[in-house]
C-alpha cells in the first residue's frame, strides 16, 4: 500500500508513474465469477476467433477497474473516488500462454479542486496501444 496522500502535498502537472496489471486467462475468468458476466469472448479462444476477434480479449470494465485500482492505489487509505469516467479505445488481448497481457496505467494530476478534491488525468495501455480514452478520475484526499 502506498502512503497517504494528501490535497496539499500534490501540483497540476504532478505524474504518477507508470504501474503494470498483468492480465491472464485466470483473471478474466475469476473476474467473470465476480462480474457475472460469462460471455464467452471473455475465456474461450475458438468462439473469440470465430466472431472475428484476434483472441480472448478483457472485460472493458476489467480494464476499468485497474484503472480505478491504480488511482486508489496512488491516493491511499483515507482518500476515496468520487468520480471516475471512461471511453474504451481499444481491445486488451490476452493470449493462453504463462505471460497473458498487461495493462499499464499512468496519470498526471489535471487540477485541484475546491473541498480537497484532485482531478487525475489517466492513460491506459496495453501493448503500446491506448485501451482507455478520457479517462478522468476525482479524487477528495485528506
Amino acid at each position: 500500500m502506498s502512503e497517504q496522500v494528501t490535497y496539499d502535498s500534490v501540483e497540476p502537472g504532478t505524474q504518477v508513474p507508470v504501474v503494470s496489471y498483468p492480465v491472464t486467462r485466470l483473471s478474466l475468468v475469476k473476474y467473470c465469477g465476480a462480474s457475472g458476466d460469462f460471455n464467452v469472448i471473455h475465456w474461450n479462444e475458438r468462439i473469440a476467433k470465430l466472431v472475428g476477434l484476434p483472441d480472448v480479449i478483457a472485460h472493458g470494465m476489467f480494464t476499468m477497474a485497474q484503472a480505478g485500482r491504480f488511482v486508489t492505489d496512488w491516493a491511499g487509505p483515507r482518500a476515496f473516488v468520487t468520480e471516475l469516467g471512461v471511453r474504451f479505445s481499444s481491445m486488451v488481448v490476452v493470449p493462453d500462454d504463462d505471460a497473458g497481457a498487461s495493462i499499464e496505467v499512468s496519470g498526471q494530476v489535471e487540477e485541484k479542486l475546491d473541498g480537497n478534491l484532485v482531478a487525475l488525468a489517466l492513460t491506459a495501455r496495453s501493448l503500446d496501444t491506448k485501451v482507455l480514452t478520457r479517462a478522468r478520475a476525482v479524487v477528495k484526499l485528506p
